[in-house]
């Protein structure tokens, strides 16, 4: 009995530690944000989640106490067969879902209106337009105003609101920033739009949150937000080890493969940070990728990164 009682003991505890390791606020959390949207998006879950306790609480108060009173062995809780009705409880038990609904209800259609991903952040005149391309298992930041591309490094100027258009050229992404917003899914065709802000410069982990395959969890990148002259330096430095975005190295990136194998295949093309950077041949390679899904004829296998058939296809040049 008492090994018994010790292991569930350390069985709760084991459980509480895991459930509190999920809840880390750090640099990547949204339990921790370090932008506008993010911070709506969390007082947003506070909110909805102390409403909803109130329905929830008197549940888990109440069931065990009447359990407990209404026991087989307890000769003292008052039995009345004949009881059937309560309008004043009929009130409560009808009312107040009633009433926890429809303010959810405003509340969440109001929120999804002003926290739409659609929506830009002003001044959005000024601000840091980015395309954003999934792949296998790495993500393209586009720099077109620029003239370069990144893998790996998701940098901006923290002054301005950032606008980023995504799309994917293999299967389906989700792209998320936790400390600075919300997701937003990448599907091939399609151009979805995201709007994020920081508040200050720093370093945020980003990833891909729709498992694509082996290499899924190695889909991380580093958003970092920066100065504005620390943007500009970043810039410089990035020009300057640039390989060429032409077709073969584009093969290479469509390649299914780590960030650490795409380092391999241009490492010259590696900042001190660990980004690979390329110059940006074809300003116009986002609305490339998005118009070769959107013909009258279907993309064949051969065409589509990610497939079997289209690894099968790449020179051997084109492989790390």
């Amino acid at each position: 009995m008492g090994f018994g009682n010790i292991s569930l003991t350390r069985f709760i505890l084991l459980a509480l530690a895991l459930v509190a390791s999920g809840c880390t606020r750090d640099a990547g959390s949204l339990l921790n944000p370090k932008g506008s949207i993010a911070a709506d998006q969390l007082g947003l879950l506070y909110q909805v989640t102390a409403v909803t306790m109130i329905a929830v609480l008197p549940v888990l108060i109440f069931v065990p106490l009447m359990l407990w009173r209404y026991r087989y062995n307890n000769r003292a809780a008052k039995y009345e067969p004949g009881w059937d009705e309560s309008r004043r409880l009929d009130l409560v038990m009808w009312g107040v879902p009633f009433a926890i609904i429809a303010f959810l209800g405003v509340l969440l259609w109001r929120s999804t209106t002003l926290l739409d991903p659609y929506r830009p952040i002003e001044p959005a005149a000024a601000a840091t337009r980015v395309q954003v391309v999934g792949l296998d298992w790495k993500w393209l930041f586009i720099y077109p105003g620029e003239g370069i591309a990144t893998v790996g490094e998701l940098a901006f100027p923290a002054s301005r609101p950032l606008a980023l258009d995504l799309t994917s050229d293999t299967v389906m992404q989700s792209f998320m920033v936790g400390a600075l917003g919300g997701q937003i899914y990448a599907m091939p065709g399609m151009r979805t739009q995201l709007h994020l802000s920081a508040d200050s410069p720093g370093n945020y982990t980003g990833e891909n949150m729709q498992y694509s395959g082996e290499g899924f969890h190695t889909q991380k990148f580093r958003a970092t937000a920066m100065t504005d002259a620390g943007f500009a330096n970043w810039l410089d430095a990035a020009r300057q080890v640039a390989a060429p975005l032409d077709a073969a190295a584009y093969a290479t990136l469509s390649e299914r493969g780590t960030k650490d194998e795409l380092r391999a295949a241009f490492p010259t093309a590696v900042t001190q940070d660990g980004a690979v950077v390329f110059r940006l041949g074809d300003p116009g390679l986002f609305d490339t990728i998005i118009a070769r899904y959107r013909g009258s004829v279907p993309v064949l296998p051969e065409q589509q990164p990610g497939s079997l058939s289209f690894q099968n296809t790449l020179p051997t040049g084109a492989k790390p």
